[in-house]
């Protein structure tokens, strides 16, 4: 019997199984718990909205889409969003998903920071950034009935979530700041450090090598 949260089943395949424990082996429990409420909020959301969407899919989208934050699978050179999409894409095709559902689980990765494309994509990728957009800042909230808010909290606690997440965003980039230029993250790293200087896009824009 699949285990059910708030309504929601968990995927109870070889495949899920296999992304619970990779995710659990590499992530902390801020990181996991994020994951799979992610998860949960995005299923509630997308059924909400009338979403036909592959559970299989939105389960390694949302548990995979903070894994370029952890130390194995974080890079030095490029975004976050992207090791955590390639991850998600190789880890999709080796279990026997095709390249068009493997496609569909990077975009909802590589672009769950990216505010109202995903939206606009397969349900695949919207259920990802759904599911982001009411676990981190709150959104739409109260579209989800508090007694299916208290079962997801029960399953997966979120002690002092919003520090504690905060501080995860900025271990996983701080090593690797000019990767947030153009991004919401900069403001995290600006948070953390007065010292920070944002790349700015006007003055890339002004100072370019074209003549006038």
């Amino acid at each position: 019997m699949p285990e059910i949260i708030a309504g929601v089943a968990i995927p109870d395949t070889e495949l899920a199984r296999a992304a619970t424990a990779l995710v659990r082996r590499v992530a902390d429990d801020t990181l996991f718990h994020h994951s799979r409420r992610v998860f949960l909020w995005g299923s509630l959301k997308a059924a909400a909205r009338g979403l036909a969407v592959d559970p299989e899919l939105a389960y390694v989208g949302g548990l995979f889409h903070d894994l370029g934050l952890t130390a194995e699978y974080g890079s030095k050179e490029r975004r976050f969003e992207l090791d955590g999409a390639e991850a998600a894409r190789d880890f999709l095709l080796e279990h026997g998903r095709s390249e068009v559902d493997a496609r569909n689980v990077w975009l909802a990765v590589a672009l769950h920071t990216t505010p109202e494309i995903p939206h606009h994509l397969a349900p695949e990728v919207a259920v990802v950034t759904l599911g982001v957009e009411t676990d981190v800042l709150g959104l739409d909230l109260g579209e989800i009935p508090e007694d299916r808010r208290a079962e997801v909290v029960a399953a997966h606690p979120r002690p002092d979530f919003k520090n504690r997440i905060l501080r995860a965003f900025h271990d996983g980039m701080a090593h690797r700041p000019d990767t947030t230029f153009g991004t919401m993250n900069d403001d995290v790293l600006a948070h953390f450090d007065p010292t920070f200087t944002r790349t700015n896009f006007v003055d890339i824009i002004k100072s370019n090598p074209w003549p006038e």
